[in-house]
């Protein structure tokens, strides 16, 4: 049970840390959305990337999964044969994707204490 006097903060009964004021709290989901934001752009600014097909195909991606380039070796078209290239395609952004996607999930889940975030 918490009780609340006028005019400050009170420690819980359990003992616990004393309860912030709602300025406080204000104050500190500011910091913590300027903090996303920061953090956000770092991510978008970082790049992933993956290769296929002993590097025939290789994607790059950045911290936020977006596909920024795809190169294909003039080798890999010389196979003619579409579906190959095709998968290969999908492989490298996929894997690109997915390490982009876990650093992603790494450095927010740092920010927010592991508070899974709806983005």
């Amino acid at each position: 049970m918490v009780r609340r006097r006028a005019g400050r903060a009170v420690q819980s009964e359990s003992g616990d840390q004393p309860m912030k004021s709602f300025g406080d709290m204000v104050k500190q989901a500011q910091k913590i959305q300027r903090q996303m934001a920061e953090t956000q752009q770092r991510l978008a600014d970082e790049r992933f990337e993956s290769s296929a097909g002993g590097g025939m195909v290789t994607a790059i991606v950045d911290g936020k999964q977006m596909l920024k380039e795809i190169k294909i070796r003039k080798e890999a078209l010389e196979q003619d044969d579409v579906t190959l290239i095709e998968d290969l395609v999908l492989t490298a952004i996929g894997e690109a994707q997915r390490a982009s996607a876990a650093h992603m999930d790494e450095t927010l889940g740092k920010l927010t204490g592991g508070f899974q975030l709806p983005f």
